[in-house]
């Protein structure tokens, strides 16, 4: 069976990062997805689409974003729960990696007192305060441009998972933190894997970068939207393991569990853009722009949400 997806009219403006259509899948996986979601929004009785009329669309693209968002949701929770396996397989007997020490050793030998404020005033905007005001600015003005309520809606749903995620890391794995000889004040008492600061910025900054490359239009917008957030995350991380609040391994992590739970919301949000402007019963299109699909079944026109 030809990989496809859903028959659809003319790409929006939020459609597209740049000339790329994100309404087009080019991973065998994203095809995948997009065929079985299709194949779920054609299985709804066409007597229940023409009652529902454009509450269809709005009903079947969302309710393709829920299902997409919480399966990640879980299947990223349990890979961090088996991240648990992995910590106690690759620790000694101090619960430590080979690298953790070694790490931290470095940077407090170049620590000195005017750095310590600087770093400790800068970590602070990725903490529980600042990140979330940080982000939500940055999406409110987004989605004020836009007249539309989408970016802050795909910026909480990766809030509220980057939230669980850091609960449930931490309550699983109970890891200390440095010792508090070798920490800067003010000292932090919450388990140490993963780090909460690394995944909460993780996560927003790359769904900001995102829905910011969907603004913006110029390359060089979009280079440098992308270079300051990765610039960000990183140090956000490096300066966790600087102030002794984290061992690099939970800093890791926190890169590693926040960028699987960014892309998959992203994911869900470029699903969701496909589906809306599905068409009632109509054969989906090849991804390359091949043959269109023949007449639906039932005539109905499921229309797009705006959203």
């Amino acid at each position: 069976m030809t990989e496809t997806t859903p028959a659809r009219g003319p790409s929006r403006p939020d459609d597209r990062i740049g000339e790329r259509d994100l309404t087009h899948w080019h991973t065998r996986f994203g095809r995948w997805l997009v065929t079985v979601a299709t194949r779920l929004v054609e299985a709804v009785p066409p007597r229940v689409s023409r009652r529902l009329g454009r509450a269809a669309a709005w009903s079947l693209a969302h309710l393709a974003f829920v299902v997409f968002t919480v399966v990640s949701l879980v299947l990223i929770t349990l890979l961090v729960q088996g991240a648990q396996e992995v910590y106690e397989g690759v620790v000694g007997s101090d619960g430590l990696t080979v690298v953790d020490r070694p790490v931290l050793d470095a940077m407090v030998s170049v620590r000195n007192p005017t750095l310590d404020t600087v770093v400790t005033a800068y970590t602070d905007v990725g903490g529980p305060v600042g990140m979330p005001l940080l982000a939500t600015a940055a999406v409110l003005v987004i989605a004020l441009r836009r007249r539309r309520w989408t970016p802050l809606v795909v910026a909480l749903i990766a809030a509220a998972g980057s939230v669980l995620m850091t609960v449930v890391g931490k309550d699983l794995i109970g890891r200390a933190r440095p010792p508090a000889s070798l920490a800067v004040p003010p000292l932090e008492v919450s388990p140490s894997f993963p780090s909460g600061h690394t995944l909460n910025a993780t996560v927003l900054t790359t769904v900001v970068v995102y829905l910011v490359l969907i603004e913006t239009t110029a390359r060089w917008q979009r280079t440098l939207s992308v270079t300051l957030g990765l610039l960000f995350v990183v140090t956000m991380g490096l300066s966790r393991v600087y102030l002794g609040h984290h061992w690099l391994t939970d800093v890791v992590a926190g890169w590693a569990i926040g960028l699987a739970w960014a892309l998959a919301v992203i994911t869900a949000h470029r699903l969701w853009l496909t589906l809306r402007e599905h068409r009632g019963g109509a054969e989906p299109h090849h991804v390359d722009g091949g043959p269109a699909a023949r007449a639906g079944h039932d005539g109905i026109r499921r229309p797009g949400l705006t959203p």
